[in-house]
């Protein structure tokens, strides 16, 4: 990785695939506002750091509800819009089978329409795979370091009955 990507502490939820200039989010837990604006803040650090486009995979599967409302998506959106006007494209692929994470997805795809942030929704990750160009190997494998806080919760504890 380069110097600058090492330097970030990137989220849990977030892996960055430099060779392949691909971010990968796949947020857990509930899906709200602030996993919204974390993802926002990496990716404009990482447009920052690298100066030059890369592509996006937001994996929404593991979210176990969606708290979003239509004026946060809509300032999202146009604010991601302007940021990446007159810059090379990117394609953003978001999974999503959730009925409300699709909704959401979908209006972010519709008001990102005609700028140079190219975003689809899947509802099957081989087709987000194809669009991406990308192994689905790539798309289905979770990193260690992305298992969630409160998969360790039931764990028992070394040693323990």
């Amino acid at each position: 990785m380069s110097r600058e990507v090492n330097k970030m502490k990137l989220p849990a939820e977030v892996e960055f695939h430099e060779d392949i200039h691909l971010l990968i989010w796949r947020p857990r837990g509930l899906l709200n506002r602030e996993a919204v604006n974390r993802i926002i803040t990496v990716i404009g650090e990482l447009e920052t750091a690298l100066k030059e486009p890369f592509n996006r995979f937001g994996d929404t599967l593991e979210a176990d509800a969606v708290d979003l409302n239509f004026e946060h998506i809509i300032r999202v959106s146009l604010y991601r819009r302007s940021f990446y006007r007159d810059r090379p494209p990117v394609k953003t692929a978001i999974l999503a089978t959730d009925a409300t994470a699709i909704h959401y997805a979908r209006l972010h795809a519709l008001l990102t329409q005609g700028s140079s942030i190219k975003v689809r929704v899947f509802q099957d990750r081989k087709e987000a795979a194809q669009w991406r160009g990308v192994p689905i190997d790539l798309l289905t494998a979770e990193p260690a370091r992305a298992k969630h806080p409160d998969d360790q919760k039931d764990q028992p504890k070394k040693g323990a009955p």
